[in-house]
């Protein structure tokens, strides 16, 4: 993947960069840089970015404002936490409560990204919500289904971290008609909480969420791409996510019959 940064809106980029399993595969990972109504910025999640993209970040804060906060947003994205923290020490460092445990001696702030105390600080420009009826840090380290979702108004833009998949499908596929996916991640049944009514929650969590962001334009998703308002020629996101959570009926529906 290349390091790059994707202008979504005129507040809001987001930082594509490299992620290799076993070091041969490239999934990919990103950040995304968002102005505040204040004029400061937040980061959302941690990459390693290049000098060149670093330089970039420069110009676009400038001499006004700068990067407050660090918003670490899925407890299983850890590798570049650290890094991050180097490259902007001055910004206050949130993280979930698996990344204090990972990394207990970086300065991090008492409140998590997990916690409504955060969201509420920030609420004049973003919107966060977490999956329901799954389990948050999953105690199968190969399981990343959940994280903190975040909502941009101001630019519509829904930034995902694994929960949430875009996926432009290869030119094979496009011959037969199949272009694009966007979906829940595949690891959805391994995180679903072992207890009656979990299905139920996530459901009710999922419906909420399409909902109450039915206003979204562009998405930004980990391991996966950017879906831009620009680009989109096809049904709007909502409509996308809805389509996306009736293709879990079948996953959900097999966890009711056998938990309730």
């Amino acid at each position: 993947m290349k390091n790059q940064i994707i202008q979504v809106s005129d507040g809001f980029w987001n930082i594509r960069g490299s992620f290799k399993i076993g070091g041969v595969v490239d999934i990919g990972t990103q950040a995304s840089l968002v102005r505040l109504g204040n004029g400061n910025f937040v980061l959302l999640d941690s990459y390693e970015m290049s000098l060149e993209v670093r330089r970039e970040i420069d110009e676009l804060i400038g001499d006004g404002g700068e990067i407050e906060a660090i918003l670490n947003l899925h407890p299983f994205h850890t590798v570049h936490v650290q890094r991050m923290h180097e490259l902007y020490p001055q910004a206050r460092l949130y993280g979930t409560a698996r990344h204090l445990e990972r990394f207990p001696d970086l300065p991090w702030e008492e409140v998590g990204t997990e916690d409504a105390e955060l969201h509420e600080w920030y609420a004049d420009d973003l919107e966060f919500s977490i999956p329901d009826g799954v389990d948050f840090i999953s105690d199968n380290e190969n399981v990343h289904f959940s994280s903190v979702m975040v909502y941009h108004r101001v630019s519509g833009t829904i930034h995902a971290d694994d929960t949430l998949m875009y996926i432009v499908l290869p030119f094979t596929l496009r011959l037969l008609g199949m272009r694009e996916s966007l979906g829940f991640h595949p690891t959805l049944s391994m995180s679903l909480e072992k207890r009656a009514g979990a299905a139920a929650d996530f459901r009710a969590w999922a419906q909420g969420m399409i909902d109450q962001w039915s206003g979204a334009k562009s998405l930004c998703a980990a391991h996966s791409q950017v879906l831009l308002a620009s680009k989109n020629c096809g049904p709007s996101i909502q409509d996308r996510l809805r389509k996306a959570l009736k293709r879990c009926n079948r996953r959900l529906r097999a966890h009711e019959r056998r938990y309730g």
